[in-house]
């Protein structure tokens, strides 16, 4: 498109109408970062802000806000959202937010998914400037978007991590002295976290922090980790599948507990089992650590995805990380119809 939407041939600005355009469904994620200190990272993952509760207001602010986007952009249409989601992860000096809107009907979403990222970001800011009045929003920006007449769209991987160019040219140097291809060179994948403390803030996620390095040692364009708590689980999947990777590695909830359902959700998305993967990473635990035998979690293909779950633990993650490095680039191969079948 070479015109601006927005401004008719009298360069005036307009709403465009979209009454001519056919009702699909549409989603859009968004992602930013507030960058801030270490302290108030900490602050935030132990919940001890001056002001309680920092993560489940922003998110709840963030909600708010795309709900309210018409009201905000003042060209936007007042939109019917089924669905508005906001999570957060953490880096050493920055909270990581993403944010994913759903609806139905005549025109996209990105709107909304921006304004809950933006809106979830100016709260973080508010609630954290009595100890770091320096913080600053980052990298507002689209991520993905399908619906519509121009289907599915993915921001090019070169801009989808903002600010991690030397993190790009440190992994171009690795490949290149490496002596075998890395499975996951030009490909993506989404880390997904089942935990309620740590999406509630009273726990530290480990695992999908090791996960998103590992996949990243591997080549691939890692979105997340997304963090839900274990009601949402399904839900969680779900949104990972809506970007279609190459693969979704989830952790946690695996277990017997009668809130873990990761096996549940995963299977109700799963077209083709892989049952000796599952297998393969239950057995590599429970040489070491009997009770990874209770790990009830699952792998197979959802469409062209290859889905596998992990158990919560940090050895867990290890374990799974160990027999699914020298499967990935077979595996991945055979799924997009090439590999060998000896």
């Amino acid at each position: 498109m070479s015109e601006l939407s927005h401004v008719d041939r009298e360069g005036r600005a307009r709403m465009v109408d979209v009454s001519a355009k056919a009702d699909t469904a549409r989603i859009a994620v968004a992602a930013g970062e507030l960058q801030t200190t270490a302290e108030v990272v900490r602050l935030v993952r132990a919940d001890d802000m001056p002001k309680a509760d920092v993560l489940s207001t922003a998110r709840i602010a963030g909600i708010n806000g795309a709900k309210k986007t018409s009201e905000l952009i003042p060209l936007c249409h007042q939109l019917a959202l089924s669905s508005v989601t906001v999570n957060f992860g953490f880096t050493d000096t920055t909270i990581t937010i993403e944010a994913s809107a759903k609806t139905k009907g005549p025109t996209g979403v990105e709107m909304e998914a921006l304004t809950a990222v933006a809106v979830a970001g100016l709260t973080l800011h508010d609630m954290v400037k009595a100890v770091d009045p320096a913080a600053t929003l980052n990298g507002v920006r689209l991520i993905t978007k399908e619906g519509g007449k121009h289907g599915h769209w993915v921001r090019p991987e070169a801009e989808v991590h903002h600010g991690e160019h030397q993190r790009r040219h440190e992994k171009h140097e690795k490949t290149a002295a490496a002596t075998t291809p890395l499975a996951g060179a030009g490909r993506t994948a989404t880390v997904v976290v089942a935990s309620t403390g740590v999406a509630a803030g009273s726990r530290e996620d480990t695992t999908g922090p090791a996960l998103t390095e590992w996949l990243n040692a591997q080549g691939f364009s890692v979105r997340g980790p997304l963090v839900f708590a274990d009601a949402d689980i399904a839900f969680g999947l779900a949104d990972a599948l809506s970007t279609e990777p190459d693969l979704v590695i989830s952790t946690g909830g695996t277990g017997a507990s009668p809130t873990d359902a990761t096996p549940e959700a995963t299977l109700a998305l799963l077209d083709r089992e892989l049952p000796g993967v599952a297998d393969a990473i239950r057995q590599a635990g429970t040489a070491k650590f009997p009770l990874a035998a209770l790990s009830r979690g699952v792998a197979g293909l959802a469409g062209r995805t290859v889905i596998v779950n992990l158990p919560g633990s940090p050895g867990g993650v290890k374990d799974g990380m160990a027999v699914l490095t020298p499967l990935l680039e077979h595996l991945l191969a055979q799924v997009a119809g090439g590999g060998s079948h000896e």
